[in-house]
């Protein structure tokens, strides 16, 4: 069985983390969600904290070994400081980690160093559809099989950074299996949206509808090389990454609300004396901690192999979206009026909760 106690090395990286949200990413979150945009410099000092990088090893430019246990430890302490700056840092992930898990020695070789060596630079994977049955076992975006190619046609939604990517990984269904396409920047067909689309939540996070009109890419372009690649791990890593994500959302939300009403008065007393809300409070954070278990069971069972990652990494991200939307709707009714403003964080925080249900293929540990 897992231990409940990181190691030494992982505490160092929590303590690290967490002094960048707290001390970097809170701050900036509410003006970066007004403006629409992260500053580089704030995401590069994520980078520098070397995340990914320590999930990569020598042989490929990285420092370290690939372990999801230690990627959802630091996913959630980032996000408790903001979720747009969390994705945004680590959108090379999105395509560096399916390439180490399920990619051909030629293609780790090729690519990883790339992304790992020196600076920031938005590498992204595009797996969303806008369907309302959307199923990421089951696209509507297709690779055929052409000679020396693959030809891919469909259209992706909420793909982070598109219009900058240096390549991407699109997600097609091939013979009705899901397979992972390495696109290099620049590819004919590729046509992406002038515009980063708008949603409810992630306002700094610039994130494009591609459509792929007959798009070409080697065969040795394909995930794993001419035999493919099983997109469970990859699908499990997401799960695992999102459930962890909605973990520091909800616990930042949890704490905010918390102290607000320890500090808040109504006919004379503190609202955290006031049964309703002690039992609102006892009940997030109840549902906090019993998906951060669930969320590290399954990065624990990724990380050893086992049979059933799959199905934990399904139970903790559902368990992670109904958490996320009722720890955060709370809040928000425990600040009363004040959570509707925008001046306090918990209407962010709600409306990112909300997210979480469409946020996997955004993340990956």
């Amino acid at each position: 069985m897992y231990s409940f106690e990181p190691t030494d090395e992982q505490k160092m990286l929590i303590e690290a983390v967490n002094k960048y949200a707290v001390n970097d990413l809170r701050p900036a979150a509410h003006e970066a969600e007004e403006s629409r945009t992260l500053p580089p410099a704030l995401i590069e000092k994520g980078w520098e904290l070397g995340v990914l990088q320590a999930s990569i090893p020598e042989a490929y430019g990285g420092f370290g070994e690939h372990s999801a246990v230690t990627g959802v430890l630091a996913q959630e302490e980032m996000a408790y400081g903001n979720l747009a700056a969390t994705i945004a840092v680590g959108v090379p992930s999105l395509f560096a980690l399916p390439i180490l898990l399920c990619g051909a020695e030629e293609q780790k070789q090729e690519y990883l160093p790339n992304v790992i060596e020196g600076a920031w630079r938005p590498y992204t994977a595009a797996l969303i559809e806008y369907t309302l049955d959307f199923d990421p076992l089951e696209l509507r975006t297709t690779a055929t099989l052409d000679g020396d190619s693959y030809v891919l046609r469909g259209e992706k939604a909420y793909v982070p950074f598109a219009r900058q990517a240096e390549a991407m990984i699109v997600y097609a269904a091939l013979d009705g299996v899901t397979q992972g396409f390495i696109v290099p920047k620049g590819s004919e067909g590729v046509i992406v949206a002038e515009d980063s689309e708008k949603m409810m939540g992630l306002n700094a996070l610039p994130t494009y509808r591609v459509k792929l009109d007959g798009v070409r890419v080697p065969r040795s372009n394909r995930l794993g090389g001419d035999s493919g690649h099983d997109f469970g791990p990859i699908l499990a890593s997401m799960r695992v990454a999102t459930a962890a994500a909605a973990v520091g959302v909800a616990r930042a939300a949890f704490e905010y609300s918390r102290d607000y009403a320890k500090e808040r008065e109504a006919f004379g007393v503190k609202i955290a004396q006031k049964q309703a809300i002690a039992f609102m409070l006892a009940e997030m954070v109840t549902e906090i901690e019993a998906v951060r278990m669930l969320t590290w069971e399954a990065a624990w069972k990724l990380d050893v192999g086992k049979d059933d990652a799959d199905v934990a990494a399904y139970f903790a991200v559902t368990g992670a979206m109904d958490m996320a939307m009722m720890v955060t709707d709370r809040a928000v009714q425990i600040l009363a009026g004040h959570g509707y403003i925008r001046e306090h964080p918990v209407e962010m925080w709600m409306r990112e909760g909300r997210g979480f249900a469409m946020f996997t293929g955004l993340m990956i540990v």
